[in-house]
């Protein structure tokens, strides 16, 4: 038995040292995820997950992949080696997103119920609930853990929760409707997208301070997502209908490039060296790789229909 238990262990770490790096995109209005190698730009599977799936995570250690399914109340959970649903648990009501935390909780956005969620995504459990705005949506925990944001689409705000009290610490008011936040990488500073005010926030953590500001210059600008780059230098920013990524100085928030990418730009993310940008362009149902020292798009990848979110797994 042991020998047989040694002999599975070796035949999954190395079907995972094959597999490569992988970029994981739920599929909303296909009820799935599409499953890309990074090195070949093609779709290698399609997963099955359930109703209307948005966010996407993965576990801290790579072991499982988390797939808000919105229509469904859950939390799916793929194992990235056999890429099958192996379970799914409650996420409370319409989870739109969440954030992994270095522990492995989740923390997840309910947008019909005005709160947010902790769940332990090992038992099932859920660890706290911290009611924020109304219409919560974007999610992100600091790198040490210590904090998390979340925004209120319809309250206009940016909520600072403490962790691990699960206490809101800050209500910060801020542009109509705030889709996506994300940390600096020291956890002193958020970025905050709003959308219908077409513009970029720079928030310090630690007074509660709005310290920058810049409009996109676009009136098709919706923008989502929001992301720093490797370095911390630059800030990416899904400007939505206007089908282009936004390129920031991180300290000025001067707008530095635009890529123009597929209709209707919503989610991003990086590979872990910071040399390739990955959106999700909803209405041309495909991801944009994006060569982040040209600014330019090097492959277009198919997917599912009107693709939401995303995640590089390394």
């Amino acid at each position: 038995m042991k020998n047989f238990i040694s002999a599975l262990i070796l035949l999954c770490a190395v079907h995972m040292a094959h597999a490569g790096p992988r970029v994981f995109v739920t599929n909303e209005f296909d009820d799935s995820v599409s499953v890309i190698d990074a090195t070949t730009h093609k779709v290698t599977a399609t997963v099955a997950v359930g109703k209307r799936p948005r966010g996407i995570g993965v576990a801290p250690d790579g072991s499982e992949i988390y797939v808000a399914v919105s229509g469904e109340n859950h939390i799916a959970v793929i194992d990235p080696v056999s890429l099958k649903v192996v379970r799914t648990f409650p996420s409370g009501d319409d989870p739109e997103t969440f954030a992994v935390h270095p522990n492995g909780n989740l923390y997840i956005s309910n947008e019909e119920d005005a709160k947010a969620s902790v769940f332990n995504p090992a038992s099932g459990e859920r660890v706290a609930e911290i009611k924020v705005g109304i219409e919560p949506e974007g999610v992100a925990v600091s790198s040490d853990g210590i904090r998390a944001v979340v925004t209120s689409e319809s309250t206009n705000m940016l909520h600072i929760i403490a962790i691990p009290e699960h206490k809101i610490v800050a209500n910060i008011l801020v542009g109509a409707r705030p889709r996506a936040a994300s940390f600096s990488a020291d956890g002193s500073l958020v970025y905050a997208t709003s959308e219908i005010s077409g513009e970029v926030k720079k928030v310090d953590v630690g007074s509660g301070e709005i310290v920058g500001r810049m409009p996109l210059a676009d009136d098709k600008a919706k923008p989502k997502d929001i992301l720093p780059s490797r370095d911390g230098k630059q800030l990416y920013v899904a400007g939505g209908r206007a089908d282009r990524v936004f390129v920031l100085d991180e300290q000025t928030l001067e707008i530095l490039h635009e890529i123009p990418v597929g209709k209707r730009v919503w989610g991003l993310a990086l590979n872990k060296g910071g040399s390739r940008l990955y959106s999700t362009d909803g209405a041309s149902n495909q991801v944009s790789v994006v060569d982040t020292e040209t600014y330019k798009v090097v492959a277009t990848v198919p997917v599912g229909k009107m693709p939401w979110g995303l995640v590089v797994v390394e």
